[in-house]
């Protein structure tokens, strides 16, 4: 028997900033723009601070597991990657199974850092699957990547690509979708609830212009593989905004959760800096939802997560 509660605390978008010893070369392509944007408008938004008072509260809520959904860097230079792992090591300070986190667009800024595989040679130890035979070669690892936790499969899918300037679309890819559907068919993973992690939202905007810059591309033939999940939770990041939305399957209900950027001090209730905090019971279903959010004082205090009155549909025909 699986414990009768399971706890995941849920955050992302770091956004940890370090340019230590690094030359303006590195900045000659698309961080140039990156580094206006920080200089305009994120300098006084993100703070450090507000990402280590997350990592103390998760301690204290006892968590069971912990879901990082990207953007843990700015510019996806080392001494960002570098902070990061120093962040998860000594503030966080849960091992790798643990914790389970997956890219987002700032963390394969460019496509050097795409190629040198950065991002996993820096957390390699956090995207160890439990099912590696499964996963398709993405920059460098293999996603999806399973974590089997009691009555829990953890599934951790990049949708990090390298963009041009002025782009933060995500996309999977075919292989990596045709990777998941065999994953939901695997005996040890069907047994279990599924909790998929995502950097993306898999909601679209319904502005195609926005959609096209900052969505992502495939968001129909990723959710077309879950059509048959009576139930499961898609967790992600991207859009620095917490919100609670559902796509309904062909057998039942999903619910889609995104987080706030765990960094980012905003007037906006929504925005504000905090983390997400699930309970599952014995089955992997959702029973508990709230938001933890950082106040001035430094205290955290309890409020909903907001449910958004957009409702996804599956589109079961669709195929990548």
């Amino acid at each position: 028997m699986y414990a009768s509660t399971v706890r995941i605390a849920h955050f992302s978008d770091l956004h940890l900033l370090s340019l230590e010893g690094v030359p303006l070369r590195r900045f000659l392509n698309k961080r140039v723009t990156g580094y206006a944007m920080l200089r305009m408008h994120r300098k006084g938004a993100h703070k450090p601070h507000a990402v280590r008072a997350v990592a103390d509260e998760v301690k204290r809520a006892r968590v069971d597991h912990v879901a990082i959904t990207g953007d843990l860097t700015n510019l996806a230079l080392e001494p960002e990657f570098a902070l990061v792992r120093q962040f998860l090591e000594e503030d966080l300070g849960l091992g790798p199974q643990q914790v389970s986190l997956v890219p987002g667009n700032h963390d394969v800024y460019t496509r050097g850092s795409a190629d040198k595989r950065r991002f996993e040679q820096y957390f390699a130890e956090y995207l160890a699957s439990d099912l590696p035979e499964l996963g398709v070669e993405h920059y460098g690892a293999r996603y999806p990547f399973v974590k089997l936790r009691g009555p829990l499969a953890l599934i951790g899918l990049s949708s990090a690509v390298p963009r041009m300037p002025m782009m933060a679309s995500g996309r999977f890819g075919a292989e990596q979708i045709h990777a998941l559907k065999a994953i939901l068919e695997h005996p040890e993973v069907k047994s279990r609830g599924k909790v998929i992690l995502q950097h993306h939202p898999a909601h679209n905007l319904k502005n195609r212009v926005l959609a096209w810059l900052e969505g992502l591309h495939d968001s129909d033939h990723m959710l077309a593989t879950l059509s048959r999940l009576e139930h499961g939770l898609v967790l992600h990041g991207h859009s620095h905004i917490r919100v609670r939305r559902h796509v309904d399957t062909e057998v039942g209900r999903i619910d889609v959760i995104g987080a706030t950027s765990a960094s980012l001090l905003s007037d906006h209730p929504h925005r504000h800096a905090g983390f997400n905090l699930y309970d599952l019971d014995d089955e992997g279903r959702l029973r508990g939802v709230e938001a933890h959010v950082l106040g001035d004082d430094g205290q955290f205090r309890r409020v909903d997560v907001p449910d958004c009155d957009y409702r996804l549909r599956q589109r079961p025909e669709a195929r990548p």
